[in-house]
This record gives C-alpha cells, sequence and structure tokens, in this order.
C-alpha cells in the first residue's frame, strides 16, 4: 500500500532543504523523480546525489514554477521525455519577516506568488494530465502557518491559509477523475534557512516549550506523512490538510 514503484514524482523547490528531503523519500519508496528548481546547476548536483544515494534514476527539471509559460513548456517536456507525472508535490515556498506596515505591496505579492499562484499553475498543467488518466496524487506543502499567525510573517501566513483553500478547491473539482489532493503543513523544521533561528536561545527555547514533543522537526519527520499521501494507502483521504508538527496545532 506504500509502493511506489512504477510512479512518477515531480517534487517542486527540491534542490534542497525540505524539497530535497521529500523527494529522497519518495525516491527511497519506489517512485522514478523530477527534481526541480530554478538554478540548474544546484538542480544537477542534488540530481546526482539522490542518484547515487538511491541507486534510482532521477531527473532535473530547472523552470520557475511561477511563469505559466515555463510552467507548461516544463511539464509537456516531462511527459513527452519521462512519462506521466502520477504524484506532483508542491513545495515551492519563500518567507519573508516585517512588520505588516512596512510591507510593500510588492513583496506581498512575490510571497502569494511564489508560495500560492504558483501551486495553482503547476498543479493546474499536472493535473490536467491526471483528470484524462482517471488518477493522481498532489500534495500541497502548506504549514502551521496555514491556522496560526506570528508578529512579521503575515504574508506568508496568508499565502499558506490560501493554500490550503486552494487545496479543498482542488479536490472538489478533481476527486470525481480520481485525483486525491492533500495539504502536508510541517511544523517548525530544522533546515538551512530555520538555523538561525535554531541558533537563536530565546526562540530556541519557546519554540521547544510550545510544541508538546519538545523538539524541532527534522526534514526526516515529513517522509512518512508524504509517501502515505502519495501512496495508494490514502486512495480516499482528499482535500485534508495534515499537521506533522509534534502536537504544536493541538494545544495553546
Amino acid at each position: 500500500m506504500f509502493d511506489l514503484s512504477g510512479r512518477r514524482a515531480l517534487v517542486t523547490g527540491s534542490s534542497k532543504g525540505i524539497g530535497l528531503a521529500l523527494a529522497t523519500g519518495l525516491a527511497e519508496a519506489g517512485a522514478e523523480v523530477v527534481l526541480n528548481g530554478r538554478g540548474a546547476e544546484a538542480l544537477e548536483l542534488a540530481r546526482a546525489e539522490l542518484a547515487r544515494h538511491t541507486g534510482r534514476t532521477v531527473h532535473a527539471a530547472p523552470f520557475d514554477v511561477t511563469d505559466e509559460a515555463a510552467v507548461q513548456t516544463a511539464v509537456q517536456r516531462i511527459e513527452e521525455r519521462i512519462g506521466p507525472v502520477d504524484i506532483l508535490v508542491n513545495n515551492t515556498g519563500v518567507q519573508h519577516r516585517e512588520p505588516l506596515l512596512e510591507v510593500s505591496a510588492a513583496t506581498f505579492e512575490r510571497v502569494l506568488h511564489t508560495n500560492l499562484t504558483s501551486a495553482f499553475l503547476v498543479g493546474r498543467t499536472v493535473a490536467a494530465g491526471m483528470v484524462g488518466r482517471g488518477h493522481g496524487k498532489v500534495v500541497n506543502i502548506c504549514s502551521v502557518q496555514t491556522w496560526l499567525a506570528r508578529p512579521g510573517i503575515a504574508a506568508y501566513a496568508a499565502s499558506k491559509g490560501g493554500l490550503a483553500m486552494l487545496t479543498r478547491g482542488m479536490c472538489a473539482e478533481w476527486a470525481g477523475s480520481g485525483v486525491t489532493v492533500n495539504g502536508l503543513a510541517p511544523g517548525y523544521v530544522v533546515t538551512e534557512l530555520t538555523q538561525p533561528l535554531v541558533d537563536d536561545p530565546a526562540f530556541d527555547s519557546w519554540i521547544r516549550g510550545r510544541t508538546p514533543a519538545g523538539r524541532w522537526a527534522s526534514v526526516e519527520d515529513l517522509v512518512g506523512t508524504l509517501v502515505w499521501l502519495a501512496a495508494p494507502a490514502s486512495d480516499f483521504v482528499n482535500g485534508q490538510v495534515i499537521a506533522v508538527d509534534g502536537g504544536l496545532t493541538a494545544v495553546i
């Protein structure tokens, strides 16, 4: 029920960090993975390392997920060269920390476009084929900020809240065609981007105290839930956002 052999998976924003860890988990479960990012050189390094680590065929597809024409061209090329995409993980995202009164309209739009519009563009393009074939798995990477706000990250929270409702909208329209669309909402995860927060004693103490599990998540903590959502085991799970947060959103 958790075997992904013979499935092809596209993971956006997967040259490093959470995206690369998720792609690694899919590959280890048997999927043929396509990595995505804007930087071709970094993407190729990640592809080569993942192929070496798993012993599986791994592909790289550098394109800008916020560019509608680039998305359409890239997905067409992927499916012509590799085969139909069975699993899509919309992981691309950007954070911006600034008081809301100081956030420019351009910055707000950039965060929304990167975190939300990209999932719409890639999701719609890939799902067109999934709907026609009568099966497919889409997983949108949300966040605990889907439900919770903190000072200084309102644009990010707005984008992730929107992504949860986009997930449900996709489910409402595509579930009848055999496509499942769910969200995975990580808690606070140790990555290169969050390392300064991990290294901040006050913030680190706050996270550990706020999280019932008493620790930060590792990127590996997210993999099992993703594999489940991508596998036949979750075929009747649709339109849900699953928190993987050590209990953070369950308590006050």
